[in-house]
Order: C-alpha cells, then structure tokens, then sequence
C-alpha cells in the first residue's frame, strides 16, 4: 500500500459550486500527483441534500465524468430510500499541458486501461483525500465510509477496466462494480483478466456487466463483445454475485444510461450487507482452501532473515531456483550428481505489470509437489507441469516475504518485521519422497 500525505495546497483548488433541486455540485482541481506525475485531474463531487456532515456518507466514483445522468438518479434512489445517502465523485483522466494549454499528453489510457493496482491507490492516496479536505456549500465536512460495501465505481470502455480493476485488487476499497463497455481486449492486457480471475480466490466482489454485439470500437485490440463475455463467464465461474446485461447495442453510453437506475438498486439493494464470497468451480484451488478458513492471521514481528530462493523437490531429483534477473518464471534444474543441469523457465508465472519483471519473492513446495511462489500479484501455485492453478491473495499491506514454508494444514509467510499463517488443506513436503505423479495432461 502507498501511503503520501499532500497538502491541501499542493493538490487541490476548489474553483465553484452548483445547487440544483435535490444536490449540489462542487467542481475541484488535483494539480498535484505524485503516482502521475505532472499530471492534472478535474472533477466534480455530488452532495446529495440529504448529507448532513454527521456521519460518513457512502461512495460512489464515476469515471469520465458524470454519465449516465448519475446524479438525477441518485437524487431519486436516495430520497426512495433505494440507496443510503451517497457522496459522488466523478473524476477526469489526468492530462499534461503547457503553459499555453495544449495538451502534450493524454493519460487515460495509461490510468484506465493499465492492469496494475496504480489507478486504486491513486484514488486512495490522493483523490479521495483531496475530496474530504472540501466541505460542502453548507460548510459541513465530507466524510466517507472506508467500508467496502458502502463503495460503488462505475466506468464506461477504459473506464470500465478501471472500475473492475480498481475493484480486483483493492476489495477492501470497493464493494461494487458497474462497467460498460469495458475494454477488456489486448490493450494493456485486459484479456488477461478472466484468466486471472478463474485462478484467483474470490473476492467479495457485486459486479454488473454491460455490452452490446455491435461493439468493437478497434478490431486491431480484439473483440469487445466477446471479451466482455468472457470476464462475465469468468466472474460466473469462480461464484462472484455478477448480473449482465447483453444487448445489440454499440460502443456508447446509450444503454448503460437506459439500465443505470436498476443497476443502481440491483448493486445496494440489500445494503448494508457485504456481498458474499462465492464458491469458485476451480477445483485446484477448492481442493487447497480451508472450510473455516477466516484469512491471514498475523502470528509474529518476524526477523531479518535471506531470502529462499532454492527450494529441493521432495523426491530430490530436480531443484526449483529463483533467478538473479527476474522474469516471469522460476527455472527448475534436474539434479545430476547433485548439480542442476537441463535448465528451463519452467515455472510459467502470471504478472500484471508486463512494463516490469515480476517480483518473485521467494518459493517453496507442498507434499504434491506443487510450486507456491510469492509474489507482487499474490501467491501463484504451479501444479508438477510449471502451470499456475491457483493465486492466492497476500495479508494487505505485507511487506517482502523472505520464506513461504508449509506445515500439516497451516501455510505460514516471514518477513523482516511480521510473521503470518492461514489454514489450508495442504500437506508439508516429505525429504526423499516422491509425490503422486500428476501427469502430462
């Protein structure tokens, strides 16, 4: 997690406000951003009448701006106790301009379309921050719920994306998730999602889907209708609480202003309920999640210690090795006399930033021999053939694992300042046992 404290200076001008029946409307400035720098981003925050600056008010991000006529609709949900009292934050990509104003670059489709958690801890770190420094026309202070299920983000095409992906890897950030028309298509590896997503554990995530049969704004990215739904199949699969709604629309806003009123009570209709957990139909990663599983438990302050990045297979006869220059893949050597030989990037592992190596942080091998390998994207697991079944999510906030080690039912992580463990039906690795062979397959 990035933590920066900006001042109010530094980061927001507050330029004018509008009252209209039922809201009001406060225009503001971020000119400051650390996450992208040189960067300014216009927005505009929704004060619904009913907000009396008491208690935190539930979110909702709109990206791109207001669409969908957003706050007419709100207004009429919150006064038919459809939706709680909700501040909205309708926010602008980021632009870089000269003196004179011509824009020299246009950062949308780096912010939105990028795969990496960058664009959540932009909103955490520095545009929402920046919204509850401004107090209202009336002069009571914004507050905003830190519950996730008090936290809604909408987008439309590379808004879209960010909306899910703002979601995907902050789920303590955002309960609720509306995309329209998302580009889920090879941009900045957007097709990669639903892949991700059918090895990931699930999350308590609601996500609504919309698209049409008549989108594909650029063929050359791939097929807009299709990898729509493909993520819906993908959400389907590993239990999330998805709804779609697929039409013969095209790449516009048209239909997702249509349907934005029964999104919107679909998405809060039970609140303040967090949206459940969903089983996944992956049966790798069913076979290993614990039945009273309640997630990391921090156990210890942990020490300094070198990281492993060699681990022996059970059985002794190969050797998993960590590289000095990171990729994506952990090699494995058969050992020959003791000495690794017949070398192969054999350990195929997913990363969400292919602008950088993947961070893999240090590995280690369960009675089946399988591969748990930590990681920046999460705790990738290979199955005896190098291929990634299940991810498993890291505690928030952790900072480097230098050892994974696994135990009769526990997987426990060190780093230099904390200890963690959380059950899993796993088995520790038996020295000069040989796993059950899983096959080519």
């Amino acid at each position: 997690m990035i933590s920066r404290r900006l001042s109010l200076a530094a980061i927001l001008m507050v330029m004018a406000f509008t009252m209209q029946a039922g809201h009001s409307l406060i225009d503001g400035v971020l000119e400051h951003s650390d996450i992208y720098p040189g960067t300014v981003h216009t927005f505009q925050v929704y004060i619904p009448d009913q907000y009396d600056g008491k208690r935190p008010a539930a979110l909702y991000i709109g990206l791109d701006g207001v669409l969908c006529n957003a706050p007419q609709v709100m207004d009429s949900l919150i006064a038919a106790r459809k939706m709680p009292r909700t501040i909205g934050v309708f926010l602008q990509p980021g632009l870089i301009t000269d003196a004179e104003g011509t824009v020299l670059r246009y950062n949308r489709c780096y912010e939105f379309d990028s795969t990496t958690g960058l664009f959540a801890d932009f909103l955490e770190t520095e545009l929402l921050p920046a919204v509850e420094q401004m107090t209202t026309p009336r002069g009571k202070p914004i507050r905003l719920s830190r519950r996730p299920q008090d936290r809604m983000i909408f987008g439309l095409s590379s808004g879209g994306i960010a909306a899910f992906n703002a979601a995907w890897h902050r789920p303590d950030l955002f309960g609720k998730v509306f995309t329209g028309v998302g580009t889920f298509v090879a941009m900045r590896g957007g097709n990669d999602l639903q892949a991700l997503v059918r090895k990931t554990e699930p999350l308590p995530l609601r996500v609504f889907i919309q698209d049409g049969s008549n989108d594909a704004w650029n063929p050359l990215f791939g097929h807009w209708y299709e990898g729509n739904q493909l993520l819906a199949s993908a959400l389907q699969f590993a239990g999330y609480d998805v709804q779609c709604d697929w039409s013969d629309g095209g790449h516009n806003v048209k239909r997702s202003t249509e349907i934005f009123s029964q999104v919107m009570e679909w998405m809060w209709r039970d609140w303040p309920t967090q949206p459940l957990v969903g089983e996944t139909q992956n049966d790798f990663l069913n076979s290993i999640l614990a039945s009273e599983d309640k997630g990391w438990e921090k156990v210890g302050n942990g020490v300094p210690r070198k990281p492993v990045i060699r681990i022996i297979y059970p059985d002794l006869t190969n050797i998993a090795i960590i590289p000095e220059e990171h990729g994506n893949a952990v090699w494995q050597y058969i050992l020959q006399d003791g000495q690794p030989a017949y070398g192969e990037p054999f350990y195929w592992l997913h990363n969400d930033d292919n602008s950088h190596p993947l961070d893999i942080q240090t590995i280690t091998f369960d009675g089946n021999g399988n591969l748990w390998a930590v990681t920046s994207m999460g705790i990738q697991i290979c199955d005896q053939n190098g291929r990634v079944r299940a991810i498993v999510r890291l505690p928030l906030g952790i900072d480097n694992v230098n050892e994974i080690k696994i135990t009769e039912g526990y997987v426990w992580l060190h780093t230099a300042t904390s200890d963690w463990r959380r059950p899993f039906n796993v088995t520790a690795p038996t020295l000069g046992t040989r796993p059950t062979s899983q096959g080519q397959g």
